[in-house]
């Protein structure tokens, strides 16, 4: 009969998001670490086992977990497959354990008569024997509990202390009275491009770079193939539906619109359709099927812009008109962002009284893009909805398609984007727009990649968007998006850039950090290959992080001591440190910068005074150093950063 009471204590379980109310994020092949305090009254030893399984599944994987300190037990476990896990801890009594360190205590005091002590082992282990699943086993535990039952004492204590015990101990134990976690806390596992990706966002009418006309799906695959040749592997498309003629803007956001204007992307909806539509100035359903063919036969693949706004000639403002915001007058409200208005878009009340409805219907949206192939979402503006719908839509959509990536735009207080990312986003913007100093990068990213942030929040990195066009970028011309396209790429595992970045475009409106002739309002006309592009450099620093596993992986990055607090300078390593990466970036655009650097030798196994090699890897360059102080020098116009791949030598002296 079972205890009415737990024998072992599990408790500050880690990690564990809010007290399990949200799951932790891994991707397919990670590792989970899990740790818990586990102990029990008086003297007995425990164990324990981490447990984990697949969200519906009957039975458990189990492995032992290793005391660590101070009750403070680890253990650790893979994913292997894109899906929704659950894990706990399972603790008991180690009554075998507890009478191997009695009797050998005894024995080592000298005393003679061990008999009971000898047949409570015995009795211990043929209770294993009979728990035993495995017949050979059965029948090895039974002739060692007859063995312990005949010899004399130092075989006794040999044989309980042989590994084969051990094993056989360890693999059947009395789990009669175990204690369990629980609830069991669970674990998204999304598919690698949730951690490990290069976005390249790109309005597809603008896609041929003309001026006077848009262009087409069918016309995109030669900005396509340039963003595959520079190392982009998801293509990011704004919206792509029918775009609304009422309150319709015009050139740098004017509220009148000319023939010909194309309308902004984002005022979706007209008598072509809504959400579940293109613009037929695009091309047809099936010409963006196409495209998403093609995409993929390339090893790419495509990301659909979700922006739940409704223009005027929306569908739903005629057949739903109770799913918007109703003036006093009975007028739908158009959108507002004081002192900016948007009188082309009226946003949708996900608390108005229909809510069921229209929660269902843009679930439906999604499924419906993801039967067409589409499996990234970038959601727009997500913090202006309720949590509780991102949860109810993001479940709900992967029950269907558990490989869907969603990312959330959401450059809002820092409690709503966290909050955002633990209800189920895989990715999420964040402030590195606008982070510059170093002091602001490392306090950030520490606290991105070093806290309990990791564990659900992953940073997608971008220096641009069709909306924001930092100063820096205004400011520091060229050698700017170098920099910050560096930083992007290597400060964390995920980022993005907004086409015309590669071109250095950073025409803005006096004072604002936005776009001057902006592509959201007009056919935006570019030379794809201008002089003074960095596609380049772009190509480069992917080529980087698609040869070295260190960048590839997001929470492993530290920040190290640089003299010069204009010289950032951090690391990533592989957790078996086979790829040990630094980077040594000049943050001033404008001037020449050096600093003596802080190499951390012990973290890749390199003594004081030992000679080890640094390979830049942009600029193929190699130095062999030693010790810990070495100098830098950093020119923004024609070499801003390192990226240096350690190389310690071989027992030849050579460096592989």
């Amino acid at each position: 009969m079972l205890r009415a009471f737990p024998s072992v204590v599990i408790e500050n379980l880690q990690p564990l998001i809010d007290g399990g109310r949200f799951p932790v994020k891994r991707v397919v092949g990670e590792d989970l670490v899990v740790e818990a305090d586990i102990f029990r009254d008086g003297h007995d030893p425990v164990a324990a086992n981490l447990r984990w399984r697949i969200v519906g599944e009957a039975g458990w994987h189990d492995t032992a977990m290793q005391l660590v300190d101070n009750d403070r037990w680890r253990g650790i476990c893979t994913f292997y497959e894109n899906a929704i896990y659950e894990y706990t801890v399972e603790a008991w009594t180690d009554t075998f354990g507890g009478w191997q360190h009695e009797f050998a205590k005894k024995f080592e005091a000298g005393i003679v008569d061990l008999t009971s002590e000898a047949l409570e082992g015995a009795a211990l282990i043929e209770a294993a024997a009979e728990r035993a699943r495995d017949s050979n086993d059965a029948a090895r535990l039974f002739e060692l509990s007859q063995c312990i039952r005949t010899a004399d004492n130092a075989q006794i204590n040999a044989y309980a202390h042989s590994g084969e015990l051990e094993v056989l101990m360890a693999t059947y134990p009395d789990l009669s009275e175990a204690t369990q976690y629980a609830p069991a806390p669970r674990v998204i596992v999304d598919r690698t491009r949730a951690r490990t990706a290069a976005w390249y966002e790109f309005f597809p009418r603008s896609a041929g770079g003309h001026g006077d006309r848009g262009s087409t799906f069918r016309e995109c695959l030669p900005r396509v193939d340039d963003a595959k040749a520079m190392g982009f592997d998801v293509i990011y498309f704004p919206p792509i539906h029918p775009i609304g003629h009422t309150n319709r803007k015009g050139r740098n956001n004017s509220l009148t619109s000319l023939p010909g204007e194309p309308g902004v992307p984002y005022a979706i909806g007209n008598e072509f359709g809504g959400h579940k539509d293109v613009d037929p100035a695009l091309g047809t359903i099936e010409d963006f099927d196409w495209l998403v063919g093609e995409i993929q036969k390339r090893g790419m693949e495509v990301a659909l812009d979700f922006a739940i706004n409704c223009s005027p000639d929306h569908p739903y403002v005629r057949d739903h008109p109770e799913w918007f915001y109703q003036r006093p007058d009975g007028t739908i409200k158009f959108a507002e962002n004081p002192p900016k208005k948007y009188e082309d878009i009226y946003p949708l009340n996900f608390r108005c009284e229909n809510w069921r409805e229209l929660w269902k219907e843009m679930k439906s949206i999604i499924l419906f893009w993801a039967s067409h192939g589409v499996r990234t979402i970038r959601v727009d503006n997500p913090h202006t909805k309720p949590v509780a719908f991102w949860e109810y839509l993001i479940s709900g959509v992967r029950a269907e398609y558990p490989d869907v990536i969603f990312l959330s735009e959401a450059f809002t207080r820092p409690k709503m984007m966290k909050i955002l990312a633990k209800a189920g986003f895989s990715q999420s913007y964040t402030y590195f727009t606008w982070r510059n100093s170093k002091q602001e990068l490392t306090e950030y990213f520490t606290e991105l990649t070093q806290t309990e942030m990791r564990t659900y929040f992953r940073g997608n990195l971008w220096p641009n968007t069709p909306d924001i066009l930092p100063f820096v970028l205004q400011d520091g011309g060229r050698p700017a998006f170098m920099i910050r396209a560096l930083l992007a790429a290597t400060l964390s595992s995920v980022y993005g850039i907004y086409s015309g970045f590669e071109l250095c475009e950073n025409a803005a409106l006096p004072g604002r950090e936005e776009y001057l002739d902006s592509e959201k309002y007009q056919f935006k006309e570019r030379d794809w290959d201008a002089p003074g592009n960095i596609k380049e450099w772009i190509t480069r620093l992917n080529q980087i992080r698609l040869t070295n596993r260190a960048l590839q992986f997001y929470d492993n990055l530290r920040f190290f001591d640089a003299d010069n607090p204009a010289i950032l300078f951090y690391g990533k390593m592989t957790p078996a440190r086979e790829d040990v990466v630094f980077v040594v970036v000049n943050l001033d655009p404008h001037r020449k910068h050096h600093s003596y650097i802080y190499m951390p030798l012990e973290q890749f196994g390199v003594r004081e005074g030992e000679a080890y090699q640094v390979h830049d890897l942009l600029s193929d360059a190699r130095y062999i150093w030693s010790g810990q102080r070495n100098y830098v020098e950093l020119d923004p116009e024609t070499q801003p950063a390192h990226i240096f791949r350690v190389r310690r030598a071989a027992a030849n002296g050579q460096f592989a």
